[in-house]
């Protein structure tokens, strides 16, 4: 069976699946219903949609938490999903929170104010950057430039942050905070650990972002929210392929022929590719699976 074939699956079953898992998580937990960061992004739109499936849209609770960075139309697009599905939200703005943390001394508060202007400086500079330096690698584990500690210090806050605010809604309310991460996400690091990674439960972890797009479509969310290009919306112009270095059409081919254990040659062959892709692909695996599991203990 074809790489093509290994990733197809039946999208009415899978709704089916996870929105039963949701209630039962619900139940199990003693909640009353589910709290959701929408970002204007498929995924959280995704578990938005399978959320209202599973518990009903009155028990649904949708917090919009952009920052100076954000971009507007990602508030716009968050609303319209909880339009779509008629669920309640509530909009924070997490900038006053970041400054008091600081991170304005690190990249000041202007630096961002022209979006357009600096996405295109922002890409300029990741095409400057040699084939052999990756600088999303060089975030997967610690890092030896400064400024790319600093980068990281500014935007994986932004995560932490709309997770603390969940919970603290989630619980005043007795809801379930609902993970929105996806399997191209957690078996590459593309995640912030304790921020987007924190969650009562992550529905569609078993997915990957290219099954997302065909299970968003079969429940009804939004159009121009499954076609728009993803992205983390942490600073203009960073867009998920771009930091990732490939289409996560191939991405998720490479992962489901790497899962079935096919040699790196066999992948290559069936996606018209070259070895180096297949094994800078394996290399997002194997470092970021110290992400993926539990604090590290000392033996006995």
């Amino acid at each position: 069976m074809g790489l093509r074939e290994q990733i197809d699956f039946d999208p009415e079953y899978a709704a089916y699946k996870i929105s039963s898992f949701m209630k039962e998580s619900a139940n199990r937990f003693q909640t009353n219903g589910a709290i959701i960061g929408l970002s204007g992004g498929i995924d959280s739109a995704c578990v938005c949609g399978l959320s209202v499936m599973a518990l009903g849209a009155s028990n649904v609770f949708g917090l919009i938490m952009p920052d100076q960075d954000s971009d507007p139309k990602s508030e716009e697009d968050a609303k319209l999903v909880a339009q779509t599905y008629g669920i309640r939200t509530k909009t924070i703005d997490i900038t006053p929170v970041l400054d008091a943390f600081g991170i304005y001394d690190i990249i000041p508060k202007d630096t961002f104010s022209k979006r357009d202007k600096v996405a295109k400086l922002v890409k300029f500079g990741y095409s400057l950057f040699p084939k052999s330096f990756s600088p999303f690698i060089g975030g997967l584990k610690g890092t030896k430039f400064n400024w790319q500690r600093k980068i990281q210090a500014y935007y994986r806050i932004k995560h932490r942050v709309r997770m603390v605010y969940l919970y603290y809604y989630g619980e005043q309310l007795n809801y379930l905070v609902m993970g929105t991460a996806n399997r191209t996400e957690n078996l590459t690091g593309f995640f912030v650990k304790y921020g987007d990674s924190a969650a009562d439960i992550m529905p569609i972890l078993n997915l990957y972002k290219t099954q997302i797009r065909r299970l968003s479509e079969f429940i009804g969310v939004p159009k121009l929210v499954i076609e728009k290009p993803s992205v983390p919306d942490l600073i203009p112009g960073i867009e998920d392929e771009l930091a990732l270095g490939l289409s996560y059409e191939k991405l998720d081919l490479i992962l489901v022929g790497l899962n079935g254990g096919l040699k790196e040659s066999e992948i290559a062959k069936e996606l018209g590719t070259n070895g180096r892709l297949i094994n800078y692909v394996k290399k997002l695996v194997n470092l970021s699976e110290c992400m993926r599991g539990p604090p590290g203990v000392p033996d006995a």
